[in-house]
């Protein structure tokens, strides 16, 4: 019996050993001996994506609602490039995510030959759009310049990770190795004594509030011994439902709301947890966040980024946090009324947002009603997500929900694709405006005939909303290059056959999301925002901070 086989058989075997179960990609000649190892073996399912963007974007979305590896395979040169937006949104969100992408032969590489399928500096290019990438130069170093990609992207703070890998390399024939394992992640250590200086800052506090990034998304545990001892919590948008949305000690993600940050002033301590308190979810830093503020993060230049600090450590959030529990237990005297202050802060931010809504209201309680708590949550950039999708449905568990973090708009659909393939929800729920679908309307395809069991929720209004609404806020009405022409999208699901349903109006809506959530495999549901009508309150960008009066 042979010892030998090829790289690329390797590689597949290594990814198995990772945890790896399901990958995405776009075919090509430079990445074939893997796919086909990949094939040949049937333990990985390879999802053909229809661009390599979509195909990074699925990888993504199933990485974050798994916590598990996301894999994506890309060609060389032009297809790469393809890659490079899909790749800066799991870099901004932080997503472990392997791209492994092709490179011509060794032989003519980096000669300035012309060579087709060539990027001039391809790696340079994959470094700027990832946490670290790697060149494949031998056959004998190709599996441990995987295991180190790996390594790196699981490693936290965790992040995307390119490897290219030259096709004659792919092909090659080379010795089984003796150990295949997955490489070993280690996990911050922290220093205690900083733990324990924090616990003796905080045990004065009387009004103790747990701002919750990303970064918290494991460490739901050590979160519930500090609300136990009197805590409150708030979130970053990515730290939305690491403590349930409606457990009566969270202000959820409703972050920057009047109320909310009204409700800060009367809070003595702030401990910033895994979060980079991002400039759009803190009125671009100037929010007036509760003082002293207390930072932990896994990254050690979060120190006093956005805001000072009044102490930091660096250290794994769960660690950090179960440690700091242990030090504070029965030594919290909470003020009394700080939990009913934080539920009407809540309460109001959550009327503040419903009355803006308008009609919409009605959709978000059908929504909420037919979710049930085993769902994602996957949104792309659209005015309904700003206005209520990043705050308003609420999420009961650490990585069901995902948004396009960077901003960059059509990329939702293909996360709620590789969300809905993770297979770890009951249901996966999709919310796009038409614009975004548009962008890789294609992988539509993909969701058919992947049966990936997600309802695509589009909210159809025919144009760039939000930039429509920005231009009559700061452009003096006028209107320009935002109407867009749309297909008929209950004929162009019928030709993917692709389940389709239109709300014309909110009356349907119950019925309707209630049938597309039974349906087992893609749905879309469009709602005709030109007929149902406006929202109450125009969205116009995010929030800026107001200004203070002037005294005399």
């Amino acid at each position: 019996m042979s010892n030998k086989t090829t790289v690329g058989e390797l590689i597949a075997a290594f990814l198995e050993q990772c945890g790896v179960q399901t990958a995405f990609g776009v075919i090509s000649i430079h990445n074939m001996p893997i796919l086909d190892a990949i094939h040949n073996r049937g333990k990985i399912r390879y999802v053909g994506a229809r661009g390599e963007a979509g195909a990074v974007n699925m990888a993504d979305g199933l990485a974050r609602v798994s916590g598990g590896l996301g894999v994506a395979f890309t060609s060389t040169g032009t297809a790469a490039g393809n890659a490079a937006g899909a790749m800066v949104e799991a870099l901004t969100a932080g997503t472990a995510l392997l791209h492994v992408t092709g490179q011509i032969e060794t032989e003519y590489l980096d000669q300035d030959l012309a060579y087709i399928h060539e990027a001039p500096d391809q790696l340079s290019m994959l470094s700027s759009i990832s946490k670290a990438a790697f060149r494949v130069r031998s056959v004998d170093t190709a599996l441990p310049t995987i295991r180190e990609a790996v390594r790196v992207a699981q490693t936290a703070p965790s992040g995307p990770v390119s490897v290219e890998i030259p096709i004659d390399i792919q092909a090659a024939e080379i010795e089984w190795p003796a150990d295949l394992g997955a490489p070993h992640v280690t996990t911050l250590t922290h220093c205690s004594k900083r733990v324990a200086q924090l616990a003796e800052q905080l045990v004065s506090a009387k009004r103790p509030l747990l701002w919750l990034g990303g970064g918290t998304r494991h460490a739901r545990a050590a979160v519930e011994r500090l609300v136990a001892l009197g805590f409150g919590v708030v979130t970053s948008v990515q730290g939305r439902g690491v403590l349930p949305e409606d457990h009566p000690a969270t202000l959820g993600a409703f972050n920057v709301h009047s109320a909310v940050e009204s409700f800060y002033k009367t809070c003595d301590a702030l401990v910033v947890v895994g979060s980079r308190l991002r400039g759009n979810e803190t009125l671009k830093y100037k929010l007036a966040l509760p003082q002293p503020l207390y930072r932990i993060d896994a990254d050690a230049l979060a120190d006093n980024r956005g805001y000072r600090n009044d102490m930091f450590i660096h250290g794994d959030a769960s660690s950090v946090l179960e440690e700091l529990a242990t030090l504070l237990e029965g030594r919290l005297k909470v003020d009394p009324t700080f939990a009913q202050d934080l539920a009407a802060a809540r309460e109001s931010a959550v009327a503040d947002v419903g009355k803006g809504l308008g009609p919409y209201k009605r959709l978000v309680d059908a929504l909420q009603q037919a979710v049930g708590r085993d769902y994602n949550w996957v949104r792309d950039v659209t005015i309904s997500n700003s206005t209520w999708g990043n705050r308003l449905l609420k999420i009961f568990s650490p990585r069901a929900g995902v948004h396009a973090l960077g901003g960059g708009i059509g990329q939702g659909m293909q996360m709620g694709i590789g969300a809905a393939l993770a297979g770890n929800a009951a249901k996966t729920v999709c919310l796009v405006g038409d614009g975004g679908l548009m962008v890789n309307v294609g992988e539509l395809a993909t969701a058919v005939q992947e049966n990936a069991n997600v309802m695509i929720v589009l909210m159809n209004d025919q144009c760039y909303g939000v930039i429509r609404n920005i231009q009559d806020a700061q452009y003096g009405g006028r209107r320009c290059y935002v109407d867009l022409h749309q297909p008929d999208f209950a004929q162009f699901s019928e030709s993917l056959k692709l389940t389709h349903y239109r709300i014309k109006s909110l009356d349907q809506a119950e019925e309707i999301i209630r049938e597309g959530m039974a349906k087992t495999g893609p749905v879309l549901v469009e709602v005709d925002m030109l007929s149902v009508g406006s929202f109450a309150t125009a969205f116009a960008g995010p929030p800026v901070k107001e200004k203070e009066p002037e005294h005399a």
